[in-house]
């Protein structure tokens, strides 16, 4: 089955501000949750020797200056896929361009058609009519080799339809695929991969690392998960899950990717480059390939692709301008990525529809899969994603977590927040006895060394990704510049200096059941993943109970502020201003583009604010409460006094 995108809402009369620019009324809190898309309850089933959990969810972007854009991204959850009632089918497709919500959907509707055609084809078989059983079997099936041969061409077959549809324009529009093809009866996975959407998988710690997993192994693997992990991953087993990549971004940060790109004569510069705002060094065609045939002749294909400096990397993405692909005399079509399906124009510059995959078993140690868009790695890191999954007992929970932590962080860097989609698999056991009883050659199906899965595992943990966006783009400081706060708020700052500041004046007490809640809250942020026990008693202390009533401000846009906030209950509307607006022009704060719910019942605490614990700059949105509520604050000079003195601490118990 497919999801359509999220339907647009009614339109609603303009209001004018200063200057005479109209912009969209604000949204309700109901308007705010019609841009949602998602399963209604999470769904289980079982796939052969694979039982699961999953749910879906699907946010539309926020675009000040296109309020009811539709929702470029799509995904599809398929059981009984290729007539196997032990197979399933899940996607996730992230469209771009003008009719990028046109191309995502082709590609959702098709892709697994042809899929399930051509496995069933090399099967020798037919697909059934609608409404007939699917077949349960016990045989081993196609190989890898195979099964990767008929995903490659299917994807390349779905590009080609895409080409000729009428109902399309894929000359500058297209989308990227990241899909699970889950092989029920073998305990078996295939990721396939194209543009920059991700898959992840959370594992518990390996049991045997340096051999294939024993069948006595693995039984003792069930015995210790299935009381932390199976029925709820909110437990101490959360703490132990770590992220792997299942999948690698096909963007111009990757070395191997431009060397292919280059050699059909393409650019690869960003936009800033383009207009002339940042020097190009004519050097990094040439650099990257001899430190790609350098890096084939030392250690093969991978090093070529991860080896030596990296010079079209962190620095020039950190305001979210990455490197692009450029036709070589023209400024088009400057795609963020090297590979997709559609995107026609850039094809002959080497951007192909061409999957990159990865065949795996899953083990007892396997616990989350996600599937996402590139709007949740945007600003969160694999292990982000995987930790705020963790706490969660429910999939689509964790999917409403994630989702609703990368729509915050956009609207902190970003004047727009893209479209964010995620699927979310838990993994509630594994019979490894179905995975024993196929042919040996299929135990790890990865590749001929047959490293075992943890050593695959650490391969794909060192693969480089695109990097991690950590500062607000140029547009957004601009419009900060820009803006006007004609008041304060409870955020504002006391003037108290660094050194003048007093962290003891801030300790309260907590409650064992509050620690709770304030760790539950901080433990996906990427800024307190690195935190000693220390510290985080610390932090406790220092957090400010803060009682706020119903319509007071607590951030105000374009002001300095000094606070971190948690919500511990309550509901705060997250509203921007227009631009060269002021709250003078519009006292409501602007568009209500977010709204933050606390609840103690529901253990959902989400966070706010978290640039002011960096450094002081303009803030990006204002925070109203809708309604009384309770707040925990975490002030900057605090929080960087206790990193500091956990850094001496540490380094004298080092001397």
């Amino acid at each position: 089955m497919g999801c359509n995108h999220s339907t647009i809402d009614d339109v609603k009369p303009a209001r004018r501000v200063a200057g005479g620019s109209s912009i969209a009324a604000p949204m309700t809190k109901h308007e705010i949750h019609t841009r949602i898309e998602s399963i209604n309850e999470t769904r289980s089933a079982t796939f052969g020797g694979v039982t699961v959990r999953y749910a879906y969810l699907s946010q539309r972007g926020y675009y000040p200056d296109d309020a009811h854009k539709p929702n470029q991204d799509a995904f599809v959850a398929q059981h009984n896929f290729a007539n196997r009632s032990t197979d399933a089918f899940f996607g996730v497709f992230d469209g771009h361009g003008n009719d990028g919500d046109k191309c995502a959907q082709f590609v959702r509707d098709n892709l697994p058609k042809i899929l399930a055609e051509g496995i069933a084809k090399a099967r020798g078989e037919v697909l059934p009519d609608a409404g007939e059983q699917p077949v349960e079997v016990s045989s081993s099936g196609l190989s890898k080799e195979s099964t990767h041969e008929i995903i490659r061409s299917s994807h390349n077959e779905c590009n080609r339809q895409m080409r000729t549809s009428p109902d399309l324009d894929d000359s500058l529009s297209g989308t990227t695929s990241i899909s699970v093809y889950l092989h029920g009866h073998r305990n078996r996975i295939t990721i396939s991969n194209v543009g920059d959407s991700r898959a992840v998988v959370g594992r518990l710690p390996t049991i045997n690392t340096n051999s294939e997993i024993s069948k006595e192994d693995g039984r003792n693997a069930i015995m210790l998960s299935r009381g932390a992990a199976s029925s709820s991953l909110s437990t101490s087993a959360s703490t132990k899950l770590k992220a792997y990549a299942l999948s690698r971004d096909q963007t111009p940060h990757r070395r191997d990717e431009r060397v292919r790109i280059r050699k059909t004569g393409a650019r690869i510069l960003s936009l800033d480059q383009i207009e002339g705002l940042e020097p190009i060094d004519k050097d990094d065609a040439e650099h990257d390939e001899e430190s790609w045939l350098s890096g084939a002749r030392k250690g093969g294909e991978k090093s070529a692709e991860s080896g030596g400096e990296m010079i079209l990397g962190e620095e020039i993405d950190e305001g979210g301008d990455p490197p692009r692909v450029w036709h070589p005399h023209g400024d088009y079509p400057g795609t963020a990525f090297t590979r997709s399906i559609g995107d026609a124009v850039a094809e002959e510059l080497g951007v192909i529809s061409d999957p990159e995959m990865i065949t795996r078993n899953l083990t007892p140690e396997d616990k989350i899969i996600v599937l996402a868009s590139d709007g949740v790695f945007e600003f969160l890191t694999n292990q982000s994603v995987i930790d705020i999954c963790a706490k969660f007992a429910d999939p689509l929970e964790a999917c409403r977590a994630v989702v609703a932590e990368s729509y915050e962080l956009w609207l902190q860097y970003e004047l727009r927040t893209d479209d964010i989609t995620m699927i979310c698999i838990f993994i509630d056991d594994v019979d490894l006895d179905k995975a024993l009883r196929a042919s040996a050659s299929s135990l790890v199906g990865f590749n001929k060394s047959r490293k075992s899965t943890a050593e695959v595992d650490d391969e794909l943990a060192t693969d480089p990704a695109r990097p991690l966006r950590t500062n607000m783009s140029a547009e957004k400081s601009r419009a900060l510049l820009k803006t006007k706060a004609s008041s304060s708020s409870m955020d504002s700052s006391n003037g108290v200096s660094e050194d003048d500041f007093e962290i003891e004046t801030l300790y309260h007490d907590k409650t064992a059941e509050e620690k709770l809640r304030i760790d539950d809250a901080i433990r996906g942020h990427l800024i307190f993943q690195n935190i000693t026990d220390f510290q985080r008693e610390l932090i406790y202390k220092v957090l400010v109970p803060t009682k706020v009533t119903k319509g007071e401000w607590v951030i105000r846009q374009g002001t300095h502020g000094d606070h971190f906030y948690i919500v511990d209950e309550g509901l705060f509307e997250v509203r921007i201003l227009s631009e060269n607006a002021t709250d003078q022009d519009d006292a409501t704060g602007g568009d209500c583009v977010h709204i933050y719910e606390g609840s103690r019942e529901t253990n959902s605490h989400p966070s706010f604010g978290e640039l002011a614990l960096k450094y002081s700059a303009p803030r990006a949105a204002s925070i109203i409460a809708r309604t009384d509520g309770h707040l925990w604050a975490l002030h900057r000079y605090a929080f960087k006094k206790i990193i500091a003195d956990g850094r001496d601490r540490r380094d004298s118990n080092e001397q």
